[in-house]
C-alpha cells in the first residue's frame, strides 16, 4: 500500500510541475511537500532531474533564473534546499542527506551607507561530481567544485574545491583523508 501511495504522490506532483514547464521523468520518486520553481522573475531558470532520482519530503529546488541539473539515480534527502541562481550541477549516484543546503550565489558587502538588501546577486556555480556523499546538514557554498567520489561530513561547510575522493569535515570543511582503492 505504501509503495502505491508513493507512486501516486509522485504522479500527481509530476503533473503539477508540468503545468509550470518542469518535466520530471516518471522514474523519479517525488515525496510530499516537494517545492520546485524555475523562478519568479522575468528570467525563468531550468531544472532537470535525471531518471531514477529521488526528491524526498520537503526538499526545495529553486532555480531563480539559473540552472539546476541533477544526474541519474541521485538522492535528495528530506528538507534539502538547492538554490540555482548561479547554476548547480549534480552528478549521477549522488547522496545528499537531509537538511543539506546548496547555494550558488552570494551578495557584495556594501558600505554602511548602502542597504545590503539592495545588492544584486553574485552568481557562483556549484559542481558536484558523480558518486558523492554529502552528510546531513552540510552547507555547500558557491564557486565550489566537489570532485567525483568525495565524502562531505555531516554539518560541514564547504567553501573551497574538493579533489576527487577527498573526505572533508568541519567548519570550514577541511580534507582529513581520501577514499581508499
Amino acid at each position: 500500500m505504501q509503495l502505491y501511495l508513493t507512486r501516486l504522490i509522485s504522479f500527481c506532483y509530476r503533473i503539477y510541475f508540468r503545468l509550470f514547464g518542469i518535466t520530471i521523468p516518471s522514474s523519479v520518486t517525488i515525496g510530499k511537500n516537494v517545492f520546485i520553481s524555475k523562478g519568479f522573475s522575468a528570467k525563468k531558470g531550468t531544472i532537470t532531474v535525471g531518471a531514477g532520482s529521488e526528491l524526498l519530503k520537503g526538499s526545495v529546488l529553486k532555480a531563480y533564473g539559473g540552472e539546476i541539473n541533477i544526474g541519474k539515480k541521485t538522492y535528495i534527502g528530506e528538507y534539502a534546499v538547492i538554490y540555482g541562481h548561479g547554476n548547480v550541477w549534480i552528478g549521477d549516484n549522488v547522496l545528499i542527506a537531509m537538511q543539506t543546503t546548496i547555494v550558488s550565489s552570494n551578495h557584495d558587502i556594501p558600505s554602511k551607507h548602502t542597504l545590503i538588501r539592495s545588492q544584486g546577486d553574485i552568481l557562483l556555480p556549484v559542481h558536484i561530481g558523480n558518486d558523492v556523499w554529502i552528510g546531513a546538514g552540510a552547507k555547500i557554498l558557491g564557486n565550489v567544485n566537489i570532485g567525483d567520489g568525495c565524502v562531505v561530513g555531516a554539518g560541514a561547510v564547504v567553501t573551497k574545491d574538493l579533489p576527487p575522493y577527498a573526505i572533508a569535515v568541519g567548519v570550514p570543511a577541511k580534507i582529513i583523508g581520501y577514499r581508499n582503492d
